[in-house]
């Protein structure tokens, strides 16, 4: 890898939320290829579709083609409502995007990782497995996620890494949203995995309709909330552009 390729920066348009339904014919065609003018990679941020439908994985499909750039990201919990995000990940996949999840991704020289995530909580309120056989398995779907976002992390050898979630690695992004739900936004985990690699240079999620824009893992690392409805309040746009 040359000097010249591992310092030249890239910009990365990221929008998470998209929510598409069965009335949303044509409805992001024309920001697809607003985002591909402006980017060289975008990122999607989880819920992409309304009720994880393979009507609303088609519409939205459609759409996707229309963007001259790579496409990376992850499915949110919505896109898993109908049981069978394996088929919406792969109407989306031929449309051109790289689902992240168990494979991270090089574009550019930027290593892209990425998992759904889940809810546990964060700090001391992280919910811990202990106690009724449920809430064992509750929490360790909430490492399995972890897991393979650092195992996905190891992968690369990237001297600049980007991590792609649904859920928020933090709390600082899910403020604004009602204190009670904060352990259902997100895990404390997926900063931990995050902070285990020095090349990771930001995080981005969605979910967090109510959110905040920006925070930061325990060790530093920029994070970013990407939910459509955040973005637009932070930027004016749905979607925010970053220079990597």
């Amino acid at each position: 890898m040359n000097d010249q390729s591992t310092t030249k920066a890239i910009t990365l348009a990221a929008i998470g939320d998209l929510h598409v339904n069965e009335e949303s014919h044509n409805r992001y065609r024309a920001l697809f290829e607003e985002m591909a003018g402006k980017a060289d990679v975008v990122a999607l941020c989880g819920d992409l579709t309304n009720f994880g439908k393979t009507s609303e994985a088609e519409i939205l499909a459609e759409d996707m083609r229309h963007c001259g750039v790579p496409i990376v990201g992850v499915l949110g919990n919505h896109d898993y409502e109908c049981g069978q995000p394996g088929k919406v990940a792969e109407i989306l996949h031929q449309a051109g995007m790289k689902i992240l999840d168990e494979q991270a991704a090089v574009i550019a020289d930027v290593g892209f990782a990425g998992v759904k995530g889940f809810i546990g909580g964060f700090g001391r309120g992280e919910l811990g497995a202990f106690g009724e056989e449920a809430i064992k398995v509750f929490v360790d779907e909430s490492r399995n996620e972890a897991r393979k976002l650092e195992n996905a992390l190891r992968s690369l050898r990237t001297e600049r890494c980007v991590a792609i979630l649904h859920y928020s690695p933090i709390p600082e992004t899910i403020e604004g949203e009602p204190p009670e739900i904060f352990p259902f936004l997100g895990s404390s985990r997926l900063a931990n995995a995050i902070d285990r690699f020095d090349n990771v240079k930001m995080a981005i999620h969605g979910h967090a309709h109510r959110g905040s824009f920006k925070g930061a893992t325990p060790r530093g690392v920029p994070v970013y909330n990407c939910a459509q409805f955040v973005v637009q309040a932070e930027t004016g746009k749905p979607y925010a552009l970053f220079q990597i």
